[in-house]
């Protein structure tokens, strides 16, 4: 082990990382010196060994966000060098691997930078404002009682696809910092074509999307204006054809649905 160990190729990395003690203090950026890291750590593998010499050092650690580290919850996400998760297509953070940069490489980290999303400290935000945007409509109605049978209800192979593209979302919010409006559109869209695909689905979805995209605006997201960024770094591929569905379902909506909340509360 330790033979194969000492085969792995080393590097030196120079460090400018966003750091800020809280919500209303300020930030500013800060150099650190990453040192001996192996092309095989993952970039959240970095900031570990960055964080164990501050704290040996009796500093404070860099304040990321960080959960299963295997690309499924979306709990993982700053800005690397400008970009959103990194230069990887398709790929988050907790995924991306330092063999993918080189020796003396300089590395600016950024939190993800939204007036819906405040920084809480360093690189972690508040993403609550995505968990409203669901409260508000993304479920369905179900009556209580024992699971039905998985072929009850018959769903057609391209609609059950299409649900399954738009369930791929995880919620990172890499979409919103790209943006530059800050636009939260292709997370809205994912969640309401994920629902509104599919035959449970449909009681509520008018509603749905009358009241998704209403709290999205009540909680501070940019318009879309097309700059298709969203879609260029979202680690789970969702296109941006969603938000046309999206749009037109809310089009229809508007015009034939009553303005009152039916999900959600009112």
């Amino acid at each position: 082990m330790s033979g194969a160990l000492s085969g792995q190729r080393q590097m030196n990395l120079s460090l400018e990382v966003w750091r800020q003690a809280g919500p209303n203090a300020p930030g500013q950026m800060v150099a650190y010196d990453a040192k001996d890291i192996s092309a095989d750590m993952s970039f959240l593998e970095m900031l570990d060994v960055v964080n164990e010499g501050l704290m040996r050092d009796g500093k404070d650690p860099i304040a990321f966000d960080h959960d299963c580290r295997e690309g499924i919850c979306g709990a993982c996400g700053v800005v690397i060098n400008g970009q959103p998760h990194g230069p990887d297509a398709g790929t988050t953070t907790c995924q991306l691997h330092m063999r993918r940069f080189k020796d003396g490489d300089k590395i600016t980290i950024e939190p993800w930078r939204a007036h819906a999303f405040p920084v809480v400290k360093d690189l972690t935000v508040d993403r609550s404002a995505f968990d409203r945007i669901i409260a508000a409509g993304g479920f369905i109605s179900a009556r209580t009682g024992s699971a039905p049978d998985a072929s009850a209800v018959l769903v057609p192979k391209p609609d059950a696809d299409m649900a399954f593209d738009a369930a791929a979302c995880i919620g990172c919010g890499a979409c919103v910092a790209s943006c530059p409006n800050g636009s939260a559109m292709l997370f809205v869209s994912a969640k309401v074509t994920h629902l509104g695909a599919l035959p449970q689905g449909q009681p509520e979805r008018r509603a749905r999307v009358l009241n998704m995209v209403a709290q999205m605006d009540a909680e501070g997201f940019g318009a879309c204006t097309s700059h298709v960024e969203c879609e260029a770094v979202c680690p789970k591929n969702i296109p941006i054809a969603f938000i046309a569905r999206m749009n037109r379902d809310l089009i229809a909506a508007a015009l034939t649905h009553a303005p009152e909340r039916e999900v959600g509360g009112a």
